[in-house]
């Protein structure tokens, strides 16, 4: 839609536009639906990228998903027996000192434990009766879902 002004200048009633850069009346979406599609593209491929901490192979167990509505804090214990807060290497006995400072809820923080199953009972024990020796009571074991076959 584009605008006109009738002028009466004494000529005859000549049309004249309003300028070159009149309003558009409509608003193309089309680029808008291109860039969102091309993010949709990108969030999906970096998804699988973002996993908490050290890349692991976990144990696969049957068992339903907990549901929790804010990051938990993971700790892993890779198949050599190091520890890992996150993505820093930290010694067994430094685990509770560190949960204490990183924890946002204090104790009642939700911790993760990711032990890769290559990695002794007895490692990830350790790192687990640290963490309660430490005060933390909310502490979960992360698998991957069991295969149905």
């Amino acid at each position: 839609m584009g605008a006109s002004v009738r002028m009466n200048n004494g000529g005859g009633g000549k049309r004249r536009r309003r300028g070159r850069h009149a309003p558009m009346a409509e608003i193309n979406v089309t680029p808008f639906v291109d860039v969102m599609l091309v993010l949709l593209i990108i969030f999906m491929v970096a998804a699988p990228m973002l996993q908490v901490g050290v890349p692991i192979e976990l144990p696969q167990a049957k068992g339903k998903q907990l549901e929790s509505n804010k990051e938990p804090l993971a700790i892993s214990v890779k198949s050599d027996g190091s520890v890992y807060i996150g993505e820093t290497a930290v010694d067994l006995e430094e685990i509770a000192p560190k949960l204490k400072a990183i924890a946002k809820n204090g104790y009642d923080e939700q911790i993760f434990v990711r032990g890769d199953k290559g990695v002794s009972y007895g490692t990830v024990m350790r790192v687990m009766g640290r963490i309660s020796a430490g005060g933390f009571r909310k502490v979960s074991l992360v698998t991957e879902v069991e295969d149905g076959g």
